[in-house]
């Protein structure tokens, strides 16, 4: 692989362009190969005998370490400026493996109020079976990170773009309330990807991504990964991954390194895009809200435009009418597609209360800020007139 010190004097624009590609080629080919093997040989037993001991370099067996799969792993580390990354056959696998690595029987997480349905669901039903325990903030205000700290606290677990509610938490904020309290900070960088904020540069310890969103781009494959900031986390959770058995195959890995290498373009139509609809759907008469981290009536719209190097391109909306409201929309667009998941070159849009976090009970979910009439709008790279033409077509039909 290239070496991690000129990969990291690029430009971010040149990184994802360049980053994870192989030291030495066999036909001088420039994309990275997929190296479909389960296994790999040794030139002697006594070689073997060196890879298994870590003495020497090479690869066993997929499982453990795949060359296409590395220079992913290489290539997201070095857009996140971390030690190494893990590649997950899912972005809950690499959520999974960070609880399950770091966390022990009768540890206690303090988590985001509105996460990922997955993600808060994995903590307040599986990981509980365990003994693990959580509380659930709003750690947009730092204070009540501070005040849920107990004796038993192991980590501090946020994401930042909140899914759905589109808040924003002070990273470098709670990333300094961990450092003192000596917690473990994981930030879920899904929504806004490494091209717009790294928070490892803002003092948190661990990254996590859905690979199958920003970074991948096109809607065709799963993946997720974990960045570490430091090497012995990240030989903690590489050996808990190798045992859970959740890594990634080399033909998914090639598919989202090949997605990278245009995550910038992409970035930046897709974001270019959100602003003018959040604008757009702000002076919308059938939508009653809109909350879009470059609008300037965002709550933290200061904050994201100083830990954020653009606003994403993640909307989040209401609708007159509510619920029924929200299923008209919904049932009557015509370009943009009714479905879950985000980041890619189409736009997408869903209902989080009775989709992506139904299986939460409607208290909670209200808690969170995930009220019945909030539609979730991931912004494709589309015409902008084509968008609002076709928004406006399905707003149109509510009463």
């Amino acid at each position: 692989m290239k070496s991690k010190d000129r990969c990291r004097s690029l430009d971010k624009i040149t990184r994802a362009i360049h980053s994870g590609t192989l030291e030495n080629s066999v036909y001088g080919e420039v994309s990275v190969p997929i190296f479909q093997s389960s296994t790999f040989g040794f030139t002697s037993a006594e070689e073997g005998a060196l890879r298994f001991a870590g003495t020497t370099p090479g690869y066993i067996y997929s499982r453990l370490s795949n060359p296409t799969v590395r220079a992913l792993e290489d290539c997201v580390a070095c857009l996140e400026d971390g030690f190494g990354g893990l590649a997950t056959a899912s972005g809950m696998a690499a959520i999974s493996t960070v609880f399950i690595s770091f966390l022990d029987q009768g540890s206690h997480v303090i988590a985001t109020d509105c996460l990922y349905g997955a993600s808060r669901i994995l903590l307040e039903k599986e990981l509980l079976r365990f003994g693990v325990s959580s509380a659930f903030v709003n750690t947009s205000t730092l204070e009540n990170i501070r005040q849920a700290i107990r004796p038993n606290t192991r980590m501090i677990y946020i994401e930042t773009p909140t899914n759905p509610t589109m808040q924003i938490t002070d990273i470098e904020g709670a990333a300094a309330i961990a450092r003192d309290a000596g917690l473990l900070m994981v930030v879920d960088n899904t929504f806004a990807s490494p091209y717009l904020q790294r928070p490892l540069e803002l003092g948190c310890d661990i990254v996590v991504h859905s690979l199958t969103k920003y970074l991948n781009g096109h809607c065709d494959t799963l993946g997720g990964i974990i960045i570490t900031k430091s090497e012995e986390r990240y030989q903690q959770a590489h050996r808990v991954l190798s045992h859970l058995g959740g890594t990634m195959d080399p033909h998914q890995a090639w598919l989202i390194l090949r997605g990278i290498r245009t995550l910038p373009l992409r970035m930046e139509r897709s974001q270019s895009n959100a602003m003018q609809l959040a604008a757009w759907l702000s002076q919308h008469p059938k939508v009653r809200w809109v909350c879009y981290p470059g609008l300037e009536n965002h709550p933290q719209h200061q904050l994201a435009a100083k830990q954020m190097e653009g606003f994403g391109a993640m909307i989040s909306f209401g609708v007159n009418g509510g619920l029924e409201g929200g299923r008209t929309l919904m049932n009557h667009v015509r370009l943009i597609t009714l479905a879950v998941s985000l980041g890619g070159l189409e736009s997408l849009i869903q209902h989080p209360a009775s989709m992506t976090h139904g299986g939460l009970p409607r208290e909670e979910r209200e808690q969170a800020g995930i009220s019945d009439d909030l539609v979730r709008l991931s912004v494709g790279c589309e015409a902008f007139a084509d968008l609002c033409a076709d928004l406006d077509q399905a707003l149109s039909r509510i009463p």
